[in-house]
């Protein structure tokens, strides 16, 4: 690492750590934009990253998608171009040196919009690729997530300045080697970019049972080239990527509107309670009242 890119992520970590006092996730006031810090490291936790881009200043992550395992830290950036159901945890982190992220939402619309106006010097292979892409960050990319963090100190101008400096960002991701995996998802008729639609499908209607000769025929494939497609860019078949979203609903279900699993298994899609405790001890390491009751008694004070 460069002499001159440390000095640029020493800048990107003193402004997130003085935004991000506390920590978990820190909202800001760019509605895209979310900046994390964590004193320690994390226990692995299943969650579902949507379409953005995260970038990691200070500390390390690990994130494992089915078998695969991405480590990144200082200085990388980590694009996911549709909603993954991962496991992820910090593994770098202490009081005097926390881990220090940000994650910044990107829109599917802004990216086609971009990509269609620019000019790129190889073709686009539009076989289904992975959308998830790991690379280090370059410093044009850096110097304007810099600025974008540093608009946070001038409010009345984040409505004006914010979508330029987040344009600019797409138009620099587009443009390194981020480029092929969001160039994959908004191609006209790409097999990425059917997948999408279908993820983004599941995700408004994942408690009904749908044949997967039905998803199949929203993305204009047979069956067996939609799970190919499906597993390459998702990393899972799609009845793993559909129990996945349910489980994490039925967690959240249950966490803050306190309902039992029976009742959070009905309401997410599940016919079989026992089916519903087998899966879901399967993925989150316990049985569900005693992983809502362990999660609660992590966050009582002390």
């Amino acid at each position: 690492m460069s002499t001159q890119t440390e000095m640029n992520l020493d800048r990107l970590s003193t402004l997130i750590g003085a935004v991000a006092q506390s920590d978990g996730d820190n909202n800001t006031a760019i509605p895209a934009l979310k900046l994390r810090r964590c004193s320690s490291t994390t226990e692995p936790m299943p969650c579902i990253y949507g379409l953005g881009l995260a970038v990691i200043v200070q500390g390390g992550k690990r994130i494992m998608l089915d078998d695969e395992i991405f480590d990144y830290g200082p200085g990388q950036s980590l694009i996911t171009t549709v909603d993954m159901p991962v496991v992820a945890y910090v593994t770098h982190a202490s009081g005097a040196e926390p881990f220090l992220g940000m994650w910044l939402q990107l829109d599917a619309r802004v990216i086609a919009q971009v990509a269609a106006e620019m000019e790129f010097a190889t073709p686009l292979h539009v076989s289904a690729a992975r959308g998830i892409s790991l690379v280090s960050l370059d410093t044009g990319l850096q110097a304007a997530l810099t600025r974008l963090i540093e608009l946070l100190t001038e409010p009345s101008l984040i409505p004006h300045l914010a979508p330029l400096i987040q344009q600019e960002i797409v138009v620099r991701l587009l443009s390194g080697g981020h480029g092929p995996s969001l160039r994959r998802l908004v191609a006209l008729g790409s097999p990425s970019q059917q997948v999408a639609k279908v993820v983004t499908w599941l995700k408004q209607h994942y408690t009904e049972n749908v044949p997967i000769d039905e998803l199949a025929a929203k993305a204009h494939m047979s069956p067996s080239t939609f799970r190919q497609h499906f597993r390459a860019v998702v990393g899972m078949s799609p009845l793993q990527y559909l129990k996945n979203l349910r489980l994490l609903d039925a967690r959240q279900l249950m966490l803050n509107e306190h309902l039992d699993a029976g009742s959070a298994a009905t309401r997410v899609g599940y016919e079989s309670a026992s089916q519903f405790s087998r899966e879901y001890s399967r993925l989150f390491g316990n049985p569900p009242n005693r992983d809502i009751k362990q999660m609660r008694d992590a966050t009582q004070p002390n």
